[in-house]
C-alpha cells in the first residue's frame, strides 16, 4: 500500500509565508509521497514561488509538483521550476518520475494539461486560427502525457494535473466555464494507460471524487475542495481515502 498525500491551489504569497508548514512537519508519519497539483502561487512571481520553496521544501517525504495557470501568469513559469527544483520540489511538466516505496515502484507522470471541454460539449480545431491553437495546445498536452503514462513500469501509476480530466469532478461549477476547467482528452491519456489514481486541482467550487469513463478514479485536491493541508489516498490497485493530517 503506497498512501499519496495531495493539495492543490493553495494560491500562496509572502503574506502566506509559514501559514501551511506547521501541518506539513509530520507529513511522514501519514503520507509517502506529496503531490502539488498546480496553482502554488497567486500571481507566477519568482518572490511566490520562494514561498512556495519555504513551505514544501526538506518534508520527510518527496514532492512532485505541476504548475498552474496562476503559475504561468507573470511568465516565470521555467524560473519557478527551477527554483522549486533547487529546493527538492520536481516539477513535472510531460515528464514523469519514479519512486521506491516499501518494496513498491510509484510513477507518477504529470502535466499542466488545458481546457477545451468534455465529451458533447467541447471546443473542436475547426475555424479561425486561435480556435485551433487553443484545441491543439490541449490535444499536445494531452499526448505528452499519454506518453510519460506509457513510459512507467511500476507497481502504482498516478497522473498528476492541474486541468480536470473528467466533468464528474467538476459538479458545483457553473456549466459555462468546463471548457476552461479541463478537457476530456486528459481523460483519454488516463483511461488508456492502467492508471491507479488522476489527481487534480483547478476546479474551487466542484467536488472532491469522480471516475473517467474507464473507471479510473480522479480526486480533486483544490484546497477550497479538501479543506485541509493535504489529503491522503491509499493506493494498492484501487485509491480510498483515508484521514488527512
Amino acid at each position: 500500500m503506497i498512501r499519496i498525500a495531495a493539495i492543490g491551489d493553495v494560491h500562496l504569497g509572502e503574506d502566506a509565508r509559514g501559514l501551511l508548514r506547521p501541518a506539513l512537519e509530520h507529513l511522514g508519519e501519514h503520507a509517502d509521497v506529496l503531490l502539488l497539483a498546480g496553482d502554488l502561487t497567486r500571481h507566477g512571481t519568482v518572490d511566490e514561488a520562494g514561498v512556495v520553496a519555504d513551505e514544501f521544501a526538506d518534508l520527510p517525504v518527496p514532492v512532485l509538483a505541476v504548475l498552474g495557470n496562476h503559475d504561468y501568469h507573470g511568465g516565470a513559469e521555467h524560473e519557478i521550476t527551477e527554483l522549486l527544483g533547487r529546493h527538492g520540489i520536481t516539477v513535472l511538466e510531460g515528464e514523469n518520475a519514479t519512486l521506491e516505496i516499501g518494496g513498491e515502484t510509484l510513477g507518477v507522470a504529470g502535466i499542466k494539461g488545458f481546457g477545451g471541454g468534455f465529451a458533447g460539449k467541447c471546443a473542436s480545431a475547426f475555424g479561425e486560427p486561435e480556435m485551433k491553437n487553443f484545441v491543439r495546445h490541449t490535444v499536445e498536452l494531452a499526448d505528452r502525457l499519454h506518453t510519460s503514462l506509457a513510459e512507467l513500469r511500476t507497481d502504482v501509476k498516478v497522473a498528476l494535473t492541474h486541468y480536470s480530466p473528467i466533468p464528474g469532478t467538476l459538479r458545483g461549477e457553473p456549466p459555462e466555464i468546463h471548457p476552461f476547467l479541463g478537457a476530456y482528452q486528459l481523460g483519454e491519456a488516463i483511461d488508456a494507460n492502467e492508471v491507479d489514481l488522476a489527481v487534480h486541482g483547478h476546479a474551487h467550487y466542484g467536488c472532491e471524487q469522480g471516475l473517467t469513463p474507464g473507471g479510473v478514479r480522479v480526486r480533486n485536491v483544490a484546497q477550497p475542495i479538501i479543506r485541509s493541508a493535504y489529503a491522503v489516498y491509499c493506493v494498492e490497485g484501487a485509491a480510498q481515502p483515508v484521514p488527512s493530517g
